[in-house]
């Protein structure tokens, strides 16, 4: 058993906020190297966590004999390299979603972890709420009945602002967009809470905020990502899922606040988590909906609980024991498999929205 788990981060946006506090309040755990493409921000982070190491070149953290685990936190189009490279050095490792630029690179790095006896984990950190773990149940257990159809809605007002600089979010050939940042969420975690595929998948994406400005060259360039990502999909059928559909409105440009609610719709019943896990519950002879005790997750201090955070501060724990303890699962953890079907599910959408049609898995 490993006395201390000793991480290296790759990136300092998420990471600085939300990833690096909810690691540093685990026990028996250090942040030892913190590398980004600019070595200003990784010395910055690294002095507000009092880390040693600090580089530009990505390649010294990976290959640190220090480090156990790294947490690629970067824009999607370094996640392939980095992942790959990091296995290779036997590295467990956690990466943001989406997980690759395409299911090709997906693939490649799924068929790299099969063959490493180390943790190769997707950051879906909402499954880790105590709150959808508990609706989970429900819905397993068959409270609302068979689902028949499944629906999330998100808004965020992070993009609306057009006076934020152009950066790689704003650049699809660089991952950027809505539904790689979020639409992926919300992809895992239909599939993850149905046990169920998605099967066929209609999908329109929407730029709202069409320039921005570059300030390198202080001139307006071309936004080529999407701020709004809106899907109607199919689901596979099993025990308790039969025939259903489902809807996901993505948007990063609407008012006045966030919003991200997924609910789900029975034979018997409806169920709604909000987002901070909160549970709702209304049977098919109920008028309104009943909120039902649960836990809600604990967040770093000094941000605003999205849900994100207090998923994440749930699930750094169950990483650092799995390490400590040489185990290579973790109870609903995303996995290199799943995501790489969510990249399946995102290429089909971006297919199905230069071609106007349905496109089917």
């Amino acid at each position: 058993m490993k006395d201390k788990v000793r991480i290296g981060i790759l990136g300092t946006g998420f990471a600085r906020r939300v990833q690096i506090p909810a690691f540093l309040s685990c026990k028996d755990t250090e942040i030892v190297s913190i590398a980004s493409g600019s070595r200003k921000n990784a010395e910055t982070a690294a002095r507000e966590f009092n880390v040693s190491h600090f580089t530009d070149d990505w390649r010294e953290t990976v290959e640190s004999a220090d480090v156990d685990l790294i947490c690629i936190t970067t824009p999607p189009i370094f996640h392939r390299e980095m992942a790959l490279y990091a296995l290779e050095h036997d590295k467990h490792v956690l990466c943001e979603k989406p997980m690759a630029m395409n299911a090709i690179e997906a693939g490649e790095m799924m068929e790299k972890a099969a063959g490493k006896n180390v943790l190769a984990l997707i950051d879906h950190e909402l499954r880790f709420q105590a709150g959808r773990q508990k609706a989970r149940k429900l819905l397993h257990n068959g409270d609302i009945g068979e689902i028949i159809h499944a629906k999330c809605n998100f808004r965020n007002t992070s993009r609306g602002d057009t006076g934020l600089a152009w950066n790689w979010w704003s650049d699809k050939e660089q991952g950027g967009g809505a539904l790689g940042a979020i639409t992926s969420h919300i992809i895992d975690s239909f599939r993850w809470f149905l046990s169920a595929e998605i099967s066929s998948v209609f999908c329109q994406l929407q730029t709202h905020v069409k320039e921005r400005r570059d300030e390198r060259s202080n001139k307006m360039l071309e936004v080529t990502s999407d701020d709004e990502s809106n899907l109607i999909v199919r689901f596979t059928n099993n025990d308790f899922v039969k025939d259903a559909t489902g809807i996901i409105s993505v948007s990063m440009v609407e008012y006045p606040n966030y919003h991200n609610l997924i609910e789900f719709f029975g034979t018997k019943g409806a169920l709604r988590v909000d987002y901070r896990g909160e549970i709702f519950l209304a049977k098919s002879n109920e008028s309104d909906w009943t909120e039902i005790e649960t836990e809600i997750g604990a967040a770093p201090t000094e941000i605003f609980d999205s849900g994100f955070p207090s998923g994440f501060m749930s699930f750094a724990p169950k990483i650092v024991e799995a390490i400590k303890t040489s185990t290579t699962e973790i109870e609903h953890a995303a996995t290199f498999a799943d995501g790489l079907k969510v990249q399946k599910i995102l290429d089909a959408a971006r297919q199905s929205d230069e071609t106007g049609a349905a496109v089917k898995l």
